[in-house]
């Protein structure tokens, strides 16, 4: 009779074994092609992890893809932010009355383009008035003294005028000369041109209407300007507004850690809502001399050349910023990348146009349909470039009866 215990051991080794071959099995089977497309056109689903996934496509199916060699692109390095759009405050000018006055007639309505030197309104000035009053009383003694000094200078060469008489007659002319050209610069000093100053000298009539000029070429952005209104030099608001209006201001706020990058002087593309696909060239102007502590954002603002005047302050801008010299990189197509269900992006590569495998890339910057690819692939391979969704379609689809 068999001895019990030696029966046991030999059925442990049995079973041993048995397991053993079955793991080996087990093992080696992903090592084997998998044939993801049968010559029925059929797929079963794949379990392999993405980085070993193979998929086999059928003639037919080749059309639904594209393949290229991954080339390589010129990414340019840039940040974004959002802004908005405001008149630049160094091209927009208040235009004040110089001297307090009431005003009489106002030229330029909101809106309106004017020229440098253009009238925008005039004012009722007691100031001009007094000023035109003196040049008037000037005007008057200096024609006299010049009579009283030929007079003496007749009279002194047949003894009727003394030495003495004559240089006091030839004094008080030089007096009234002097006297006369302060009255008419304090005149001019109001806007009154020489021709102007002539005729009120001539008429012996003041002029108290002030004209106010715009001393920029420009459009009129505000006018709080009526007949009859009172004004006073430098208490707003002015009675009107003038900027030009060919560069405007776009300001924004970036990020802190993003602040570094940003320098005077660098070119900025900006774009608005009511121009789509338009582009507003433009360079930044000014860096906040300042984090903000709330918000640790910077502030950033950029001129923007508008020469058809078609941004209107308040618009929401996007700008793009070039912060470093481009980067020559490989790169592949966003259609020829998709996103596995752990968040890795992968690409599909082959060396025969026929079979296909899975490689998880890492990508960096985005540019015309192009990612930047920092690794999984190199310059030349074989990789598609459209229709990678259509093999991880096939990949994943679910086992056919």
């Amino acid at each position: 009779m068999k001895n019990p215990l030696k029966l046991g051991i030999a059925a442990a080794v049995v079973a041993i074994a048995a397991i053993v071959v079955a793991a080996v099995l087990v093992k080696s089977s992903p090592d084997r092609p998998a044939e993801a497309n049968p010559p029925q056109g059929s797929a079963p689903a794949s379990t392999a992890s993405p980085s070993e996934a193979t998929v086999e496509l059928a003639e037919s199916q080749l059309n639904a893809i594209k393949i290229q060699p991954v080339g390589v692109y010129l990414f340019p390095v840039e940040k974004a932010a959002v802004g908005s759009i405001d008149y630049d405050e160094d091209l927009s000018v208040q235009v004040f009355s110089p001297y307090a006055g009431k005003i009489i007639t106002a030229f330029a309505n909101l809106g309106d383009k004017v020229q440098k030197g253009q009238p925008l309104y005039t004012i009722d000035s007691p100031d001009l008035l007094q000023a035109e009053a003196t040049l008037i009383g000037a005007a008057a003694t200096s024609a006299l003294t010049s009579k009283e000094l030929a007079r003496a200078k007749e009279l002194y060469g047949t003894n009727g005028v003394s030495e003495r008489e004559l240089e006091q007659a030839t004094s008080d002319q030089q007096t009234a000369e002097g006297a006369l050209a302060t009255a008419r610069e304090a005149v001019r000093i109001f806007g009154k041109t020489e021709a102007e100053i002539d005729r009120i000298i001539a008429q012996r009539k003041s002029d108290p209407a002030l004209v106010v000029a715009s001393p920029v070429a420009g459009r009129v952005t505000a006018r709080n300007a009526q007949p009859g209104l009172l004004v006073q030099p430098g208490n707003a608001p002015a009675p009107y507004s003038v900027a030009d209006l060919s560069i405007k201001w776009m300001v924004a706020n970036v990020t802190e850690s993003d602040s570094p990058l940003f320098h005077v002087g660098q070119p900025v593309q900006a774009g608005v809502m009511a121009w789509p696909g338009r582009v507003f060239d433009g360079k930044i102007s000014t860096l906040g001399a300042m984090v903000d502590p709330n918000t640790h954002r910077l502030m950033v603002r950029c001129e923007i050349a508008d020469p058809k005047d078609e941004l209107r302050p308040g618009m929401v801008a996007s700008f793009t910023i070039r912060v470093q010299d481009p980067v020559e990189s490989a790169a592949i197509p966003m259609n020829g990348v998709v996103r596995n269900g752990d968040d890795t992006l992968a690409a599909w590569v082959t060396t025969d146009r026929r079979r296909f495998s899975q490689r998880i890339i890492k990508v960096g910057l985005q540019r015309d349909g192009q990612y930047q690819v920092l690794e999984g692939l190199q310059r030349g391979e074989l990789a598609v470039t459209d229709g990678a969704v259509f093999l991880s379609n096939i990949l994943y689809a679910p086992p056919t009866d």
